[in-house]
């Protein structure tokens, strides 16, 4: 595992709670996002603030991170694919565990529980799984958004009473010339 840098903007030192259960900290802060936080088609921008309201409470395993976190949101709508700027607040809540307590003998053997690095908090991967957890799998503009057309790609809410023509059954479709024939 590398060591965690306590500069970086998601890495909380958690020394000044001295490992004594019921002792707490609240922290606020704004962080530039992460990249790649989001899905495909909606996510946080790379860089833009992510502001964090955090409490920090020493139990006896650990610290135990509650909080939310608020990010403005870019995309594009999976039907009509125009542009969507949303906001997101995400809650969420972790416990870190002593890493010399996974150490001992009677910590469990689970590779999914989250570790403090030297008294270090990584919130990155804390905030990422909130964070895409809280989106939808396909974002729309609008709930009731019609899409595009799939003959002519036009944007059906821009013109509510597009249509084409019946298609004609490719088996008919010699019949079509005997109509337009002058000479019946």
């Amino acid at each position: 595992m590398n060591g965690l840098d306590p500069r970086a903007p998601l890495v909380l030192d958690t020394r000044e709670l001295g490992r004594r259960p019921g002792s707490q900290r609240e922290v606020s802060r704004t962080v530039p996002a992460p990249a790649d936080l989001g899905i495909e088609v909606l996510s946080v921008p790379e860089g833009a603030p992510v502001e964090l309201d955090l409490r920090l409470e020493a139990v006896m395993e650990g610290v135990l991170v509650t909080g939310t976190a608020s990010a403005v949101l870019e995309g594009e709508c999976a039907r009509c694919l125009e542009p969507i700027h949303d906001e997101l607040e995400v809650t969420f809540q972790e416990l870190f565990v002593y890493d010399d307590i996974r150490d001992s003998a009677d910590a469990e053997e689970d590779d999914e529980v989250s570790m403090l690095q030297d008294d270090l908090v990584d919130l990155e991967p804390l905030l990422r799984d909130a964070v895409v957890l809280a989106l939808p799998f396909q974002p729309l503009c609008q709930d009731d958004c019609p899409g595009l057309c799939p003959e002519c790609g036009v944007r059906l809410i821009d013109e509510p009473d597009h249509a084409h023509e019946a298609p004609i059954d490719p088996r008919w479709a010699a019949l079509t010339k005997l109509e337009q024939d002058p000479t019946d």
